[in-house]
Parts: structure tokens; sequence; C-alpha cells
């Protein structure tokens, strides 16, 4: 159950980097990049130690399914990104799917 935390909180931080890249103007502000680069880092990091105990490809497509739906959430939520029944359907699906790697893992 720890790793599967570590990596749900991998996935928080990569919804911090994805976000802040918005706001680092190509790397240009000194302190959004320093922000997004130091998510990035805690991102990875996060990532490698829950792969040393979850098989590699659930791991990953769990990191990446949570950083995709808290990435839409909060582009809808805080930057005005359209919301649409298809885009909420959408990451219903995306959610079924990590739902669905979680509990077929055997960890």
């Amino acid at each position: 159950m720890k790793n599967w935390i570590i990596l749900c909180m991998a996935g928080l931080f990569e919804v911090v980097w994805a976000i802040g890249l918005k706001y680092t103007d190509g790397f240009t502000r000194l302190w959004p990049s320093l922000g997004t680069a130091v998510a990035l880092l805690l991102s990875i990091g996060l990532l490698s130690c829950s792969m040393q105990h979850l098989p590699a490809g659930t791991a990953y497509a769990v990191w990446v399914g949570v950083g995709v739906i808290g990435t839409a959430i909060v582009g809808m939520a805080l930057l005005g990104e359209p919301i649409s029944i298809t885009r909420l359907v959408s990451l219903g699906f995306v959610m079924a799917g990590i739902v669905g790697l979680k509990l077929s893992a055997n960890t």
C-alpha cells in the first residue's frame, strides 16, 4: 500500500510541474522555472521509488493517468479550460483504467 501512496504522490507532483510549465514562459522566469524543475525531480524520484516494488508498466501507466486527470481538473477548475460532458466522460474512462490496473496488480 505504501508504494501506491508514493506513486500517487509522484502523480500529484506531475500535475504541479505540468501546470508549472504554463507559468515558466519557456523557462525565462526564474521562480516558476525552479518550482517546476523541483516538482519534476520529485515526481520522477517518487515514481522511481515506487517502481522498485510495483510492476513498471502498471506504475508508469498509473503515474501518467494521475497526471492526466489532475492536470485536466486543475485546468478546468482554475485555468478556465472548457468543461464538457465528453471531456468528463473521457476522464472517467482514464480513471477506470487506473483502477483496473491497480486491481490487476499483485502488489
